[in-house]
């Protein structure tokens, strides 16, 4: 094509040093650093995403069925959770506020009674560092496990006994002039999550024990659901939105931390659009090069016009300037940044503190739409900066431009 040969003999004809060499590698230049700078830092967004979602996930289930009214989840309902095939497990809860005590030390939290149940393979048993995972209880002996802070404010260790009353009967307590019901747990686990909500302010018992202590026999609050694959969790949300009607509240994985996901999703796009910029000024020094390239290039745009090249063809050898200042800067950006990138996941150039940290190193990870969305944009800006002056060059009139010649 005689329009890119042009292009590539006006980037290679430029021996010496002038102005507007000058700015055309600044433009490369502007275009490799911002490429290379929007690589690195949204690899590492992903990877703090991913390690987030990953820690969350975990612990969390997929789906959360809750009633907005007592009374309404039943065996029926569960017989008809249970006929989705995408469904893994599904595991009853109850959740209510309560009153733990040990001496004079006391903590206001959230217990959550859990249904036990063999295939139980993710959550809380996975997330135990002292004690073990036990919650079968009988009529005397009930069992609790606690957050590694909570267990700290309450000097409790494994095996300690300690008092839990719950917030529902001190209320009907003080209407009946009676004294509240409480209960005696043994601590069999202690957990850390990594998760100040958790950690904090949740602790975890048997179904059982919570309906006695919380007065709510044969009751339950809902439903922790895993699914086969994650990815269908939407597809699967809507189903049972559409199945169950508007008394039931369903919440994804996504939903029971929205606040903290959305946060970490406008903090990518501030970074992807603040990086922009530097691609942006790039872009204006490809407009102002090539607009002053036209003017330098006014007696060769009159000669190619006058052996026969059209206005569309003079228009194309701009462009194809422009694109290929693009192609450059992108392509040694796009290697530079994955070159960062790579050393990072090899020789950890950037450690983290792993006492201060859960993680001892800044985590990566590099996603191929990623890497064609800022390929892309990059390749879309320099294309549009040339618009202008090789739609200047093609309005040259041949007569102008060689009078003189």
């Amino acid at each position: 094509m005689i329009e890119l040969f042009i292009a590539k003999r006006y980037l290679k004809s430029k021996h010496k040093i002038n102005f507007i060499s000058i700015i055309s590698i600044i433009s490369t230049i502007g275009i490799t650093l911002g490429v290379a700078a929007l690589i690195v830092v949204l690899s590492v967004f992903n990877g703090f995403g991913s390690l987030v979602s990953s820690l969350l996930i975990s612990f969390d289930p997929h789906l959360r069925i809750s009633s907005y009214e007592s009374g309404q989840i039943t065996d029926s309902l569960y017989n008809k959770i249970t006929e989705n095939q995408e469904i893994k497990s599904l595991n009853s809860f109850l959740e209510g506020q309560v009153i733990l005590l040990n001496g004079k030390t006391y903590e206001v939290q959230k217990i959550k009674g859990m249904e036990i149940k063999d295939s139980l393979d993710w959550g809380l048993q996975n997330k135990i560092t002292s004690g073990k995972f036990d919650l079968t209880s009988d009529s005397n002996v009930h069992k609790i496990i606690l957050g590694f802070p909570t267990a700290l404010r309450l000097s409790a260790r494994i095996g300690d006994t300690i008092t839990a009353t719950s917030f529902r009967n001190i209320e009907q307590s003080i209407f009946n002039f009676s004294l509240p019901r409480s209960l005696r747990f043994e601590v069999t686990g202690v957990f850390e999550t990594n998760n100040k909500n958790y950690d904090n302010k949740q602790v975890f018992t048997s179904l059982a024990s919570s309906q006695i202590l919380l007065g709510l026999r044969n009751q339950i609050s809902g439903y922790d659901i895993r699914l086969k694959d994650i990815d269908n969790t939407n597809q699967i949300k809507n189903e049972l939105e559409f199945f169950l009607g508007n008394g039931f509240k369903i919440e994804s994985w996504f939903d029971l931390h929205k606040d903290l996901y959305t946060v970490m999703l406008i903090e990518r796009w501030a970074a992807y659009i603040i990086l922009c910029l530097i691609i942006i000024v790039a872009a204006f020094n490809i407009l102002g090069s090539l607009s002053m390239t036209v003017i330098e290039k006014k007696k060769d745009i009159g000669i190619l016009r006058s052996i026969g090249l059209t206005s569309k063809s003079i228009k194309r050898v701009f462009m194809f300037e422009g694109i290929l200042v693009g192609v450059i800067g992108t392509s040694i950006g796009l290697f530079a940044g994955l070159t960062i990138c790579w050393l990072q996941i090899e020789y950890n150039l950037y450690p983290l503190d792993p006492t201060k940290y859960i993680i001892n190193s800044m985590p990566v990870e590099i996603r191929f739409t990623d890497l064609i969305a800022i390929c892309g944009m990059s390749m879309l800006l320099s294309f549009l900066a040339g618009l202008y002056p090789a739609s200047k060059a093609a309005k040259q009139n041949i007569v102008e431009a060689i009078k003189w010649e």
